[in-house]
């Protein structure tokens, strides 16, 4: 018994420990768990004469970088787990009547210590994150949602694909929406937050939802910025779907506010037709220079959808394209077709056999130029179809997709 007495003080005087530097330094933007040998090392390398305090052996503190010994993780969670469902605990059962309002406060500085220390040991325990927002509810005060801000930043530096946290990023944002002068700069400092994230996490669908979802939040001037600014990211990082699901979102916004204005806002409509135009360019390049990427040629789907629907000359297209006013010897669905079709010409070809990724090329461009038909109206498919040799295709889709050989059959149906 005395030795399960002494190692729970030992563990509540860890708990004690983190709670003091997370006191100590509001700052920390950075978390790491460490081993004890690792951290023995960076320990030693400070210079103990210029601290005020003994130097720890389970944490590391400095220049707002947080340390914690892997040794210690269970014992600290256990601790920090039973602090803050007994401060909770205690909070609920006063149902908003309190003795004094000293007391209110004391329990609602306990649940945001404890549940703070929680959280940096499990990111994803909601209980943690709902006693936070009903505390910051009745708080109501910027401060405190931009302490959450910092909090959630803090525990997406080492759990970046933590559903929770950017749950409460979102929250707290639309707390503030309509309330702070300043959104703006909070939303692009979010989107940087994502790109910097999206770095060192990859294939990371939560952070880039967490960027759609800001969009609706942003001007006109926002969204062009926004896409502009993030084109040289996901040009190098191609094999990244989720990036190019947000700049879906940007162009979706773009059309959105495109067919929303009167037919009199000709420059915007223009701008709006250059900027689809660049866009569909741009995809070309990268389809040419990255082989086999099956995330471009999806992403181009999207762009040719929309340009069929939105951007040609055809009577029976969408109304939002009346208000544009280029020139239709570029515009025809006549001239798309043929640009596609020279596209999926020089991608089909197969140089070498030992490639995987010429063979995937060859795939996605056939797959992609049936996709188009389907989505033509019965003149321009058959138009297609006839320039197309659809027993060349079934030749190569069947040797590069044999398990599928029963959807080629129906090509030359």
């Amino acid at each position: 018994m005395a030795d399960i007495a002494h190692a729970e003080g030992e563990s509540f005087g860890l708990l004690q420990e983190l709670e003091h530097i997370l006191e100590s330094d509001p700052l920390i933007d950075e978390i790491g768990f460490i081993h004890p040998t690792q951290l023995a090392a960076l320990n030693g390398e400070v210079d103990v004469d210029s601290l005020s305090e003994p130097v720890s052996l389970n944490f590391f503190s400095k220049d707002h970088k947080l340390g914690i010994s892997t040794q210690i993780l269970f014992p600290l969670y256990e601790q920090a787990k039973k602090a803050f469902f007994d401060v909770v605990t205690r909070y609920k059962i006063q149902g908003g009547i309190f003795d004094s309002p000293n007391t209110r406060d004391e329990l609602e500085v306990g649940v945001m210590k404890h549940s703070k220390a929680l959280l940096l040991l499990s990111a994803d325990l909601g209980t943690a994150w709902n006693s936070r927002r009903a505390i910051a509810l009745e708080k109501d005060a910027l401060s405190t949602y931009m302490d959450e801000l910092r909090l959630s930043e803090l525990i997406l530096s080492y759990s970046a694909k933590s559903d929770q946290a950017w749950s409460h990023r979102r929250w707290v944002i639309k707390r503030i929406a309509g309330k702070v002068p300043n959104l703006q700069e909070i939303l692009r400092k979010e989107s940087e937050l994502v790109e910097k994230i999206a770095e060192r996490s990859k294939m990371n669908y939560r952070a880039w939802n967490h960027r759609c979802w800001l969009v609706s939040y942003m001007t006109a001037g926002e969204v062009l910025y926004e896409l502009k600014k993030s084109k040289a990211w996901a040009g190098l990082h191609v094999a990244d779907s989720s990036c190019f699901h947000y700049r879906r979102r940007l162009m979706m916004r773009i059309l959105e506010a495109f067919c929303s204005r009167n037919a009199s806002a000709s420059n915007k409509s223009n701008e709006i037709y250059e900027t689809w135009k660049e866009e569909l360019a741009w995809n070309e390049i990268l389809i040419k220079r990255y082989i086999g990427r099956e995330a471009l040629w999806l992403y181009r789907r999207f762009l040719s959808l929309h340009w069929l629907r939105h951007f040609t000359m055809e009577p029976d297209s969408v109304s939002c394209k009346s208000k544009h006013t280029a020139n239709t010897s570029d515009d025809g669905p006549s001239i798309f077709l043929d640009n596609e079709l020279h596209l999926f010409s020089s991608c089909s070809t197969i140089p070498d056999n030992d490639f995987d990724d010429f063979q995937a090329q060859a795939m996605h461009s056939a797959t992609y130029i049936l996709w188009l038909a389907k989505q033509l109206p019965r003149p321009q498919a058959i138009e297609l179809r006839e320039k197309l040799n659809i027993g060349d295709m079934k030749a190569l889709l069947s040797k590069l997709c044999p398990q599928r050989s029963f959807l080629w059959d129906s090509l030359e149906g």
